[in-house]
């Protein structure tokens, strides 16, 4: 709110909008190819999202109407059942699997355990979503089990095996899980491990919202799934298809789309754990050069000139550049020192805009503390009073 405020000041004082989004905070530099809150940054792409819909962008797996995205690891048809909606598991059919292979993803999926409760532990409405086929977020009624005040157990099992855990790894934060037959909701947040051959740069994390409460904070994966031992994690495709798993109990899924997202390590120039200076550096060119296109040094109106240079140089400080804006600032700082008093006065914002823009060059080291420009506009602002309190 404050930069929209800002803006508006500056359009009073007759300055261009663009001059103040041109530099405003601080500038890019050898990890980050944006300034920060800055205009020239790409905005994301739509994306519609209706209570109760897929996104947009989603892709959908399963909508109640068809097992078509879906086949066995064997690449069969799956004998997997639709019935009423919903695809339901088939005791001894085995694991199915989509036809279209993933990444990291955004997923959501809809489940019940069997209305008739039969077994205990892991027994009890058991199944697992397998992204990638290969890293299990259990599936599992775990309505009962809890340790009651008498210090009994309905339903006992083990801690990492319960719904909502990262199978073999790591337990839920809470145990979130409706009754038995009811309807849950998984929302999982998938990255998978990011290799550099057989290097292993980052393990990989899962998020998951079970029936909207967070049972996996960014719980970075430890190895792939199994059972009983420890599977450390290896290197595999960067897409697999996502696995649902016959665990001899008809449970049911319904509402199942995901989304593909891009990996923490796949933005090189902004930021973040994969942020690389060369690619920072030849982005930061390539807006240089655009705006440069647009900047128009031979402008009459020198300030407006002066704010598109001094944007320019804040992405790529070329002495060439850093000369035109010499020679402009030298005959913006002669223009304003043949005006009278009241001249001045009107053209205050425009005034203190460039010593602003000059400041935030200054601030970032990329222009000296001695600049030249800035030292001639604040001694005009100190001489009128541009900035004394009224």
């Amino acid at each position: 709110m404050k930069h929209v405020r800002m803006m508006v000041a500056a359009l009073a004082a007759g300055t261009a909008a663009t001059v103040m989004a041109g530099l405003y905070g601080d500038t890019p530099d050898a990890r980050h190819a944006w300034a920060v809150h800055d205009m020239n940054r790409p905005a994301p792409k739509k994306v519609a999202a209706e209570p109760g819909r897929p996104p947009s962008d989603a892709i959908v797996l399963f909508d109640g109407t068809s097992l078509d995205k879906w086949e066995s690891t064997k690449g069969e048809p799956t004998k997997w059942r639709l019935a009423d909606g919903a695809l339901e598991s088939v005791k001894g059919a085995g694991y199915i699997r989509t036809k279209e292979s993933f990444g990291d993803c955004q997923l959501h999926i809809e489940w019940a355990a069997p209305v008739k409760v039969e077994g205990q532990g892991q027994g009890r409405g058991n199944s697992g979503i397998f992204p990638m086929g290969n890293y299990e977020i259990q599936v599992l009624d775990s309505y009962e089990t809890e340790v009651l005040p008498d210090g009994s157990n309905k339903n006992p099992n083990y801690a990492d095996g319960q719904a909502g855990s990262i199978y073999a790894e790591n337990p839920p934060l809470v145990n979130a899980s409706r009754k038995p037959g009811e309807w849950q909701t998984y929302d999982i947040v998938f990255h998978q491990p990011v290799w550099e051959g057989e290097t292993l740069k980052w393990p990989g994390s899962i998020t998951v919202f079970h029936n909207g409460v967070l049972v996996q904070d960014h719980w970075e994966m430890e190895g792939m799934t199994t059972h009983c031992r420890r599977r450390p994690l290896a290197p595999h495709p960067t897409k697999l298809p996502l696995q649902l798993q016959d665990h001899g109990n008809p449970v049911r899924f319904r509402n199942i789309w995901l989304r593909e997202i891009p990996s923490r390590y796949a933005n090189t120039t902004h930021g973040g754990p994969a942020a690389n200076e060369a690619d920072v550096m030849a982005l930061r060119s390539k807006t240089a050069a655009k705006l440069y296109a647009q900047a128009n040094p031979a402008d009459p109106n020198k300030a407006a000139a002066l704010h598109r240079l001094l944007e320019v140089i804040s992405y790529e400080k070329t002495d060439a550049r850093i000369n035109e804006v010499k020679a402009i600032a030298g005959a913006y700082l002669a223009e304003l020192g043949g005006l009278d008093k009241q001249k001045l006065e009107g053209r205050k914002g425009e005034i203190i805009g460039v010593r602003n823009a000059c400041n935030v060059l200054i601030r970032n080291k990329v222009l000296p503390e001695e600049c030249t420009l800035r030292a001639g506009l604040q001694k005009i602002i100190d001489a009128q009073g541009f900035e004394k309190k009224r």
